[in-house]
């Protein structure tokens, strides 16, 4: 038998991670490990932890300097991960 329609390995992929739902999680793990680009070197140094769970980001910081100056930010740090991903994943922020 043989089929009508030929796909690239890359559609086919694509297709399976969307119809499987994968492909919010990955845009998620690709947006943490791109964390330093997205928000700079010395803010990046300056946290311990970055997660993000039920659309919200989770940062842990070690400077209160920095988690103010976020604070103050969050608005354009939350428009930066979700232009990063291509994709709404991020509509919260929680600074520890």
């Amino acid at each position: 038998m043989r089929r009508s329609e030929i796909h690239s390995l890359g559609s086919a992929i694509k297709s399976f991670l969307k119809e499987s739902k994968f492909d919010r999680k990955l845009a998620e793990v690709d947006a943490v490990s791109s964390w330093e680009a997205i928000i700079g070197k010395p803010i990046a140094r300056a946290t311990s932890n970055i997660y993000i769970q039920n659309e919200t980001l989770h940062v842990h910081l070690n400077s209160s300097i920095v988690r103010n100056e976020l604070f103050m930010m969050r608005n354009d740090i939350i428009r930066a991960v979700n232009e990063h991903a291509g994709r709404v994943i991020v509509k919260a922020i929680v600074l520890k």
